[in-house]
C-alpha cells in the first residue's frame, strides 16, 4: 500500500452508530397524522381546509399522510389528501413503499383504485423488489391484485374518441369515454354482471358491435407491444368483446321478437333485454351446470387468434383436463384475474357471481344476491326450491308436518289401548 493512502481505521464495539436525523414535526403536522390513525375523517377535514403547507411530510418513518390513510383502508382520508395535492408516488419510505403498496396491504379496493386514477405506478418496487400487486398477493388481497392488474389509463383508451384514417366518426364517442373505461376495468367477468355493467353504465344505446370493435383493436395493440406485451390483459378484451357480441346478438334477437309481437307489455326494453340473457346465462342443465356459459367460454377460447401465447396454452390445457372439475368459468376467470389458494366459504352472488353480496333470500335465506335486481333476474331458477324453513327443521329435528304425523299416530295409538282396557 502506498504511504499516500489513506487507511480505513476499524471500527470498535464501542463507537456509536450514526445518529439518524429526528423528524420535527409541527402541532398541526402531529394532529392530521393523528386524526388519521383515529378515522375522524370530519376533524381531518377541518384541519386540512386550515393547513396551507404540503400534505408530504413525513414521520420517523418516511411516511407520509397519505401512506398512513392508504394503510388504513380509509378511502375518504386518501380522497381529502389527494385533493390537498398529495404526491401519489412519494418514495420517501425507509423501504420505499409507496401508497399503493400500503393501499393493496389493507385490502381495500376502492383505496387503491382512487390512487391509480390518480396517477399511481403500478409497477414501483420496494427495497425487495415487489409491487404492489404482489405484495397484495402475499396477504391473499386477491380483489386487490385483479383490480391493480386490470388498471387502464384513461389515456390508454383516448385515441379511439378521435377519428383515424378513412374513419367517418370515432370508434367510441366521447361521451362513452368514461363508461367504457369502468367497464373494461371490472374484476367480475360473469356474463350477467357483464350485461348489467354494459346497462349500468350507459353502453347499451351504443352499437354494441362498435365496442367490440374497441376491444378487439386493444388486444391487437396489448399483443403488439415490442417490451410490455401482456398476454393476459389481452385474453381479457378478448373475452369482453366475445361476450358484448354475444349480449348484441340476444339483444338483436329480443327486439325482432318484440316487433314481431302484438301490443306492448309497456314494461323497459332494457330490463326485460337483460332478463332474456340473464336466462339464457343462468339456466341450468340436468347437472346442474351452466351449459349456455360452458359452451359459449369454450368457444370463445377457440377463437382467440394468439394461440401461441402462454395464457391461450394453459387455458386451453385445463379446458381439456378431465382431471380438472372446475367449470369454464372458474378457469377463466383465474386465467384473468390470478389463481387463489383455498377460499371455499367465500359466498358469491346466485346471478352475477360478485363476491361476498349482503342480501339474502327473504324466504329460504339459503341464496344470496347483490341486490333486489339480482334477485329478479335469478327469481326464474330459484322458485323451483325455494322454500321457507320451519322452525323445527332450522334447530336440526324433523320437518313440522313429519312430526305432526307422529304426535297424531301417538294419540290414535293410545285412544285404541284405552277402549280395548275398558
Amino acid at each position: 500500500m502506498s504511504s499516500t493512502e489513506p487507511t480505513v481505521e476499524p471500527t470498535t464495539q464501542n463507537e456509536p452508530a450514526p445518529a439518524v436525523p429526528k423528524v420535527i414535526l409541527s402541532a398541526d403536522q402531529k394532529e392530521i397524522f393523528d386524526r388519521i390513525s383515529k378515522n375522524e375523517n370530519s376533524e381531518l377535514k377541518l384541519r386540512l381546509a386550515r393547513f396551507k403547507q404540503s400534505v408530504d411530510f413525513v414521520d420517523e418513518n418516511g411516511m407520509t399522510p397519505l401512506q398512513h390513510a392508504a394503510y388504513k383502508g380509509n378511502k375518504e382520508a386518501v380522497q381529502m389528501l389527494l385533493d390537498q395535492g398529495a404526491d401519489v408516488n412519494s418514495g420517501k419510505h425507509e423501504y420505499n413503499y409507496t401508497a399503493l403498496h400500503f393501499g393493496a396491504l389493507s385490502g381495500s379496493v376502492d383505496v387503491c383504485m382512487k390512487l391509480l386514477l390518480a396517477g399511481a405506478k403500478a409497477d414501483a418496487v420496494n427495497t425487495i423488489g415487489r409491487t404492489a400487486a404482489q405484495m397484495a398477493a402475499f396477504v391473499a388481497n386477491h380483489q386487490v391484485v385483479a383490480t391493480i392488474n386490470s388498471f387502464v389509463p384513461i389515456k390508454d383508451i383516448e385515441c379511439y374518441t378521435k377519428v383515424q384514417g378513412s374513419q367517418k366518426e370515432p370508434l367510441l364517442p366521447v361521451v362513452h369515454l368514461d363508461g367504457f373505461h369502468k367497464f373494461i376495468m371490472q374484476i367480475n367477468i360473469h356474463p350477467v354482471r357483464i350485461a348489467l355493467n354494459l346497462q349500468k353504465y350507459g353502453l347499451f344505446i351504443e352499437d354494441l358491435k362498435r365496442i367490440r370493435k374497441v376491444l378487439d383493436e386493444m388486444m391487437e395493440r396489448e399483443m403488439k407491444r415490442r417490451n410490455e406485451i401482456n398476454e393476459v390483459l389481452a385474453f381479457k378484451y378478448h373475452y369482453l368483446g366475445y361476450m358484448v357480441n354475444e349480449i348484441a346478438k340476444c339483444r338483436d334477437y329480443f327486439l325482432a321478437r318484440k316487433d314481431k309481437a302484438e301490443g306492448s307489455n309497456g314494461k323497459d326494453q332494457k330490463s326485460d333485454f337483460v332478463e332474456l340473457f340473464a336466462k339464457r346465462v343462468l339456466k341450468q342443465g340436468k347437472d346442474g351446470s351452466l351449459e349456455y356459459v360452458e359452451a359459449t367460454i369454450r368457444e370463445c377460447v377457440r377463437e382467440f387468434p394468439f394461440r401461441e401465447c402462454t395464457v391461450f396454452r394453459q387455458v386451453v390445457t385445463q379446458l381439456a383436463s378431465k382431471e380438472n372439475p372446475a367449470s369454464a368459468l372458474e378457469i377463466i376467470k383465474a386465467a384473468i384475474n390470478g389463481q387463489r389458494g383455498f377460499q371455499d366459504t367465500i359466498s358469491l352472488c346466485s346471478s352475477c357471481g360478485e363476491e361476498k353480496p349482503d342480501k339474502k333470500c327473504s324466504k329460504c335465506k339459503e341464496v344470496q344476491y347483490c341486490d333486489r335486481e339480482c334477485q329478479r333476474l335469478h327469481w326464474f331458477m330459484h322458485k323451483k326450491v325455494c322454500a321457507r324453513p320451519s322452525s323445527t327443521t332450522a334447530q336440526g329435528g324433523p320437518p313440522a308436518k313429519d312430526a305432526k304425523k307422529d304426535i297424531d299416530s301417538a294419540e290414535i295409538s293410545e285412544q285404541l289401548q284405552k277402549l280395548v282396557a275398558s
